[in-house]
């Protein structure tokens, strides 16, 4: 039911620390322990979110995605009206809304903590915001009978949210948000709360969810699973900049670098040190004595951009590992770990003095002995599966 778009959006938050007395004792003067986020610093305050840009279609499911502190929740609650907007442009449905109050900006917000009214039924939690907006009872009354139908919520109408386990509290949240028939639905890590099995039943009812009703979503996650399976488009940020925007086949299959290719994928990315080389016209990786022939696509990519012989990052999945021999792409590694996961196998494998995870299909497991600790394996990657990423910067090559 809407579009939103954003462009060039910064936030910055003002450093309101005291300055510090030069003569404080050297007890008070102990280093801080350094945080895992990198966000930049200026003289204005700390960078959270630095310029990004986004174009939403109608009716998309956008999700952001990345580790804690990286912005993601910051953006939504910009979108959402909860925070200031430092520099850029926002607009939903072709309107700027920068200025915009959130109550008038058509948008609906799932928390991850419910944020229920404990005093209220399921019925009345529903009604709430529609009352706040004085729409007709008939009509609040058709609203919520509907909302309660498509989340299956129609026999906890009566109850109060103590009684409701997370994933129907959840049900819920997500019930008074719809109820107003939104433009923009807002979901900032509403699963984070459950447990693994609700998280999977929930997801599939999101899926369910965004099929029956005429809105667009924008979903923050830290969950790449969550990323992967429910959004249209996924944003992956780091650090308050966005790394790369797609498909989740495209992220899963293109990595624009290694902090992407690292993140996106469970069990990760393996990464080895190799050198890129040229034999007989055609692009070589390089691993000590194995040498992988790169796949005609990959050939043309890095032939377009005039890649030369270089020390590189190889990147290959656990999906893309084969243990099958093939002649000149051979490695070998040692068994440390074995995870038997019903349709596959998991190895931990140490290679070149680093850890190395190939997942193996048990019915493509030739011999039972590959999985004993201790064990030497041969294996090789899948040519057309094969990244090459700069080392001193993280890109791909090929992009």
């Amino acid at each position: 039911m809407a579009t939103v778009t954003l462009k060039h959006i910064q936030k910055i938050y003002p450093n309101t620390e005291p300055a510090k007395s030069k003569k404080k004792k050297k007890k008070e003067e102990q280093p801080v322990e350094e945080k895992k986020y990198k966000l930049k610093v200026t003289d204005e305050g700390v960078v959270a979110v630095d310029d990004f840009n986004l174009d939403i279609a109608d009716k998309e499911f956008i999700v952001l995605v990345g580790p804690s502190g990286c912005g993601k929740s910051t953006t939504l609650r910009m979108v959402a009206g909860l925070e200031e907007i430092t520099r850029g442009e926002l607009y939903i449905d072709d309107k700027l809304v920068n200025d915009v109050a959130p109550k008038d900006r058509d948008i609906a917000m799932v928390f991850q903590n419910y944020a229920l009214y404990p005093h209220m039924t399921v019925r009345q939690n529903l009604e709430f915001p529609l009352k706040l907006r004085k729409v007709p009872q008939a009509e609040i009354d058709e609203r919520v009978n509907q909302a309660a139908e498509i989340l299956g919520i129609v026999q906890y109408l009566d109850r109060k949210p103590k009684a409701l386990s997370g994933g129907q509290r959840q049900r819920v949240a997500i019930g008074r948000a719809i109820v107003r028939e939104p433009k923009v639905l807002l979901m900032d890590e509403p699963l984070s709360n459950l447990d693994a099995k609700l998280r999977n039943q929930m997801r599939a009812e999101i899926i369910k969810l965004r099929k029956r009703i005429n809105t667009t979503f924008i979903y923050v996650t830290h969950d790449q699973t969550e990323a992967m399976t429910l959004g249209d488009r996924i944003v992956i940020m780091k650090d308050g900049e966005v790394q790369q925007i797609g498909t989740p086949q495209e992220v899963f299959n293109n990595p624009v670098n290694t902090f992407v290719a690292g993140f996106i994928g469970m069990p990760q990315m393996n990464m080895f040190n190799g050198r890129l080389v040229k034999k007989d016209g055609k692009y070589v990786v390089q691993i000590q004595d194995a040498e992988i022939v790169l796949s005609e696509q990959k050939q043309k990519n890095l032939a377009a951009k005039n890649v030369e012989e270089m020390d590189v990052t190889v990147g290959a999945r656990p999906e893309h590992i084969s243990l099958d021999y093939v002649e000149g792409g051979m490695m070998e590694g040692t068994v440390e770990v074995s995870e038997m996961m019903g349709s596959s196998v998991h190895l931990h494998l140490n290679t070149l003095g680093r850890d190395c995870i190939i997942i193996v299909p048990t019915l493509d497991l030739k011999d039972n002995t590959a999985m004993d600790i201790g064990a030497k394996v041969k294996f090789t990657f899948a040519p057309n599966a094969v990244h090459v990423f700069n080392p001193w910067d993280g890109k791909n090559l090929e992009f």
